[in-house]
C-alpha cells in the first residue's frame, strides 16, 4: 500500500499500524541495534514510484524502517513525504547482480543501489531477512 504520509492523519496512522504494526520501543530498537535504514539511492521503482519520483529533479533517495510485522520504505517528491507499507508476508526481497537489491510488495516495486564496499546497506538487508525469518508465523502441519 502506498502513502502519503505527510501530515499527521490519524486514520493513516491506524492504517500503517495495521499493516505492520506499532512502532518498536525505545528498549526494542536498542536491543536491535537500531531498525532504520541508512539514505539508499533508488535505481529503479514500479510506475506508480516512477511517476511520483520524477516530479522534481533531486536524486532519488529512500529509507527503510522496520516494525513488528513487517517494514515501511520512505522517499519523498516535491515536498510531500511517502511510504510503501510493506508486511512481511508480502515482502520479496532479491539480490540483483548489478550491485542492487529488489524490493517488491505486490505491483510495487523499488530497487536500490548497494556497492560491494557499502556494508552498512548490506548488513541491514540481512538485519531484515533474518527478522522476517524468525518472526514469520509457522505453517500448519501437514503443508
Amino acid at each position: 500500500m502506498l502513502l502519503n504520509v505527510s501530515y499527521n492523519n490519524p486514520e493513516i496512522k491506524r492504517k500503517i499500524n495495521a499493516e505492520v504494526g506499532a512502532p518498536f520501543t525505545l528498549r526494542e530498537r536498542i536491543k536491535m541495534r537500531g531498525i532504520g535504514s541508512s539514505k539508499l539511492f533508488i535505481t529503479t521503482t514500479s510506475i506508480e514510484i516512477h511517476n511520483l519520483l520524477i516530479l522534481d529533479s533531486y536524486v532519488d533517495t529512500c529509507n527503510i524502517e522496520m516494525r513488528p510485522n513487517g517494514i515501511i520504505v520512505g522517499f519523498r517528491s516535491l515536498l510531500e513525504s511517502y511510504a510503501l507499507i510493506i508486511p512481511y508476508y508480502k515482502l520479496t526481497l532479491y539480490k540483483g547482480k548489478a550491485e542492487e537489491y529488489s524490493i517488491y510488495r505486490d505491483n510495487y516495486f523499488i530497487k536500490i543501489r548497494a556497492k560491494a564496499k557499502d556494508k552498512t546497506t548490506h548488513s541491514f538487508i540481512k538485519k531484515i531477512m533474518d527478522y522476517k525469518a524468525e518472526n514469520l508465523p509457522e505453517l500448519p502441519e501437514g503443508m
